[in-house]
């Protein structure tokens, strides 16, 4: 494990079935370099990612600005898709000295590298009627792809969201990726209600990558139109990201309603629109 500030990163890798805690510790210390190369290049990798050249500097920065420029939302900032890019090259290090399968998850964005035969279940801890839906919702990540990426955005995360979306979970080929388009989607559950209420980004967070852009408070009792409204904004940018290639699926959760988008989640029931 290493933690500092709003890194916060859960490292486990293997080979064969043998953990391997020295390689494991290795990359935790070399996860610091990657925070440092992103301190050091905050206020532009701040800025929306068009207005960034390309003379950015390091692998994670580099990641950073193409994630948000692959989601092309005009108002995302590379530092949407910061959690995700350090986890990424935290994964790829470990894999690059010979794990067989490696997760590494940075506040709950995940990157996960799988050699031959192997898989990983990864669990979507949301906050819905269990009676209503069953079990929770599960992701099973197997090797027919090496490389895979899961992040989540929405109301009561470690981020800002302009949206009504409690969690959005994406599923892509890296964690940067995942991270940047969960923002997008989570941005795109917005609708108006008096029972809505938002503020200014810089008021939750001086320090803000988005000042002076709107972001969701506290979402109040709104009605069923609404909270369908909302699911629909979100899954129409999710395939919107699928079609684009840059997203696998998708799961939205508005209030107690939830839709997923492609095949990789597991349910053991959907709830209709109307």
């Amino acid at each position: 494990m290493a933690e500092y500030g709003p890194m916060q990163l859960v490292i486990s890798a293997v080979v064969g079935e043998v953990p391997q805690v020295e390689e494991c510790v290795r990359a935790a210390k070399e996860s610091f370099c990657y925070l440092g190369q992103v301190a050091k290049q905050l206020k532009r990798l701040s800025l929306p990612w068009h207005r960034i050249s390309n003379s950015i500097e390091g692998r994670v920065a580099s990641d950073m600005v193409a994630a948000s420029r692959a989601v092309g939302d005009g108002d995302l900032t590379p530092m949407a898709a910061v959690a995700g890019a350090i986890a990424d090259a935290v994964a790829d290090f470990l894999l690059a000295r010979g794990m067989s399968r490696v997760v590494v998850s940075n506040g709950g964005d995940v990157a996960v590298r799988l050699a031959v035969d192997c898989s990983v279940q990864v669990g979507i801890g949301i906050n819905i009627n269990r009676t209503r839906y069953g079990n929770l919702p599960t992701l099973v990540l197997d090797s027919s792809r090496p490389r895979w990426g899961v992040a989540s955005s929405g109301l009561g995360g470690r981020s800002m969201t302009k949206g009504i979306a409690s969690i959005v979970t994406v599923v892509s080929d890296t964690a940067a990726r995942a991270d940047a388009a969960a923002t997008a989607v989570a941005n795109a559950t917005y609708v108006e209600d008096p029972e809505i209420k938002r503020v200014r980004a810089e008021a939750l967070d001086p320090n803000t990558d988005i000042p002076g852009q709107l972001v969701t408070l506290k979402v109040g009792r709104i009605s069923n139109e609404k909270i369908g409204s909302a699911l629909r904004r979100g899954k129409a940018r999710a395939y919107d990201l699928i079609e684009e290639g840059v997203i696998s699926g998708a799961l939205i959760v508005v209030k107690d309603r939830l839709e997923a988008i492609g095949t990789l989640f597991r349910l053991e029931e959907t709830q209709e629109l109307h």
